[in-house]
């Protein structure tokens, strides 16, 4: 392991929990709004509310009647409570950036500084729209790559559970005839039998211990040591490992380029930025670049000192801050990467769907082979 590499795997990342602890400040604010856990805001939600605020505000609405607006529009969704206690506390003087940030289970550092952000620079709703732009992007990406891969692991479940079934119920009800004839029986028969009848055995054990297994890994990824050298392995991983980059680095540049766009400054930008990114590893690098920045580098050298980013993108970047041009240097990262994760998942599923078809036909042939050699030695003997 490098120096570098173990500078990153040892960082610390933000706790989780300070903002855990402030989730009920908006309770002891106003009695308006209450929290309610079991329904969950979801970022399409948050898509078009910035999106729809973004209109309100061009068609020259001021702020507040603009909130109220969309607390009308959204009426029994939990959307409407939370946006009922911001409208109140800018009429009541606060800023809109400081309302959000007072839910900071619904809104993230990167909606929330983007807002700050264009009511700083007098471009709210442009700032409003870019917001909504890279939540739709983050969405259509995250949604193409699961739906390409949603059918392959289907076609993975549903032949795990038709051995299972076959092993567990057909096979043995079968085989028993068998037995019964007291035959030497060919390899293929009594391997057959015997993994039947271990899996009939042990078939809750082996359940239990993948869920052991399942939960250990969960308990796990709740440390930050176990979380980033986990991380750090799945960018490793065979065929998918590349796809992960790439999806990680889209959306990293896309918001980072905005951001930028939008006024922040490069360090900033950086650290709202890493909140995007759902890779530990990739945070850590994040905050390595940052911290080289903030003593001097260029964002270019800084990203190339991680060694983790493709030549590709290192060029684009330091070309980028060349010519002045690095926000539209990242903006192309993030649409040549958002085309390349698709084609990526697009050909994992043309893999992985004729290698799931091709192991389950040759299981379910083995055990039907199995089944007759035992058949057409006694039609022979007869």
């Amino acid at each position: 392991m490098s120096v570098l590499e173990s500078s990153l795997l040892g960082q610390k990342q933000p706790s989780v929990h300070k903002a855990a602890e402030n989730n009920n400040c908006a309770v002891t604010v106003t009695k308006i709004y209450q929290p309610d856990v079991f329904r969950r805001i979801s970022t399409k939600n948050l898509c078009r509310l910035a999106r729809q605020l973004a209109t309100l505000l061009h068609a020259g609405m001021p702020l507040v009647p603009a909130l109220s607006a969309l607390v009308e529009q959204l009426r029994n969704e939990p959307l409407a409570g939370v946006l009922e206690h911001v409208a109140d506390a800018v009429n009541q003087g606060t800023s809109l950036a400081d309302a959000l940030k007072e839910h900071p289970d619904i809104f993230s550092p990167l909606f929330v500084n983007m807002v700050a952000a264009g009511q700083a620079t007098g471009t709210l709703e442009e700032v409003l729209l870019r917001l909504a732009e890279i939540l739709e992007k983050r969405l259509l990406l995250a949604g193409k790559v699961k739906v390409a891969l949603a059918y392959p692991l289907m076609m993975l479940a549903v032949a795990t559970a038709v051995v299972i079934f076959l092993l567990s119920y057909v096979v043995p009800s079968i085989t028993q005839i068998f037995l019964e004839m007291n035959r030497s029986l060919p390899w293929p028969t009594r391997f057959l039998i015997s993994a039947s009848a271990f899996l009939k055995t042990y078939f809750l054990l082996i359940v239990i211990l993948i869920c052991a297994l399942f939960c250990a890994i969960a308990a796990a990824y709740r440390t930050t040591e176990a979380r980033v050298i986990l991380d750090r392995s799945k960018l490793k991983l065979p065929l998918f490992g590349k796809l992960f980059l790439k999806l990680e680095i889209a959306r990293l540049a896309r918001t980072l380029g905005i951001l930028l766009i939008s006024g922040l400054p490069i360090l900033s930008a950086l650290e709202t930025a890493r909140g995007v990114v759902q890779n530990s590893f990739i945070a850590n690098a994040i905050d390595y670049v940052k911290n080289l920045i903030s003593k001097g580098d260029n964002i270019a050298g800084a990203i190339r000192k991680t060694r983790l980013f493709p030549p590709i993108v290192l060029h684009i970047i330091a070309t980028g801050q060349a010519s002045g041009t690095l926000e539209d240097g990242l903006i192309s990262i993030a649409d040549m990467y958002d085309g390349e994760v698709e084609t990526a998942a697009k050909t994992l599923t043309s893999i992985l769907e004729p290698a799931i078809i091709l192991v389950m036909g040759v299981v379910v042939g083995f055990i039907v082979l199995a089944i007759l050699l035992p058949i057409f030695e006694i039609n022979n003997v007869l």
